[in-house]
C-alpha cells in the first residue's frame, strides 16, 4: 500500500485550492488536492509540508494541519498498479502565495473553488470521497 498525503488549503472566504495534473501522465488533466507520496523516514505531516513546498512554493506549519478524511482503493487494482491510500488534511494558514511550480508546460495549474463547485470538477476516483468529506465538514 502506498500512502499519499494531501491538503485542502482553505482561504478566508471558504474557497479551496485544487491542482490540475499535467497532461500525459496518470490522471492527466484531472483536478486533485495537492500533495504526494511519503519518502522513507518521513512522518505524514513532514511529507505534506515538503510536498506542498515543492508543488506550491508555500510553507505550512504542522501545527495548523488538521486531519480530515482518508480514501483508499476498495479492491486490489490490477497489476501493475499498486493500492493507494490518500490522507487528507485541512489547512487555513500558510506562509507565501500558492503558485503552480510543476508541470505548467503540460497543462498543470491551480485554482480556487467554492466547495459546491468541487462536484463539477473532473477528479481521480480517490479524490471524490475526499471532496465529499470536505463539503460535509465546512
Amino acid at each position: 500500500m502506498i500512502p499519499v498525503v494531501a491538503v485542502a488549503l482553505l482561504a478566508g472566504d471558504g474557497r479551496v485550492l485544487m491542482q490540475r495534473r499535467p497532461q500525459g501522465g496518470a490522471h492527466g488533466g484531472l483536478w486533485e488536492f495537492p500533495g504526494g507520496k511519503l519518502e522513507p523516514g518521513e512522518t505524514l505531516e513532514s511529507a505534506l509540508i515538503r510536498e506542498i513546498g515543492e508543488e506550491l512554493g508555500i510553507v505550512l506549519d504542522g501545527a495548523t494541519l488538521a486531519p480530515l478524511a482518508f480514501a483508499s482503493d476498495p479492491v486490489q487494482p490490477p497489476a501493475p498498479r499498486e493500492t493507494y491510500v490518500i490522507l487528507l488534511y485541512t489547512c487555513r494558514q500558510w506562509s507565501g502565495a500558492p503558485r503552480c511550480l510543476e508541470g505548467t508546460e503540460r497543462g498543470a495549474e491551480i485554482a480556487w473553488f467554492a466547495p459546491a463547485e468541487l462536484d463539477g470538477l473532473a477528479m481521480p476516483p480517490l479524490d471524490r470521497p475526499l471532496a465529499a468529506a470536505l463539503q460535509r465538514a465546512i
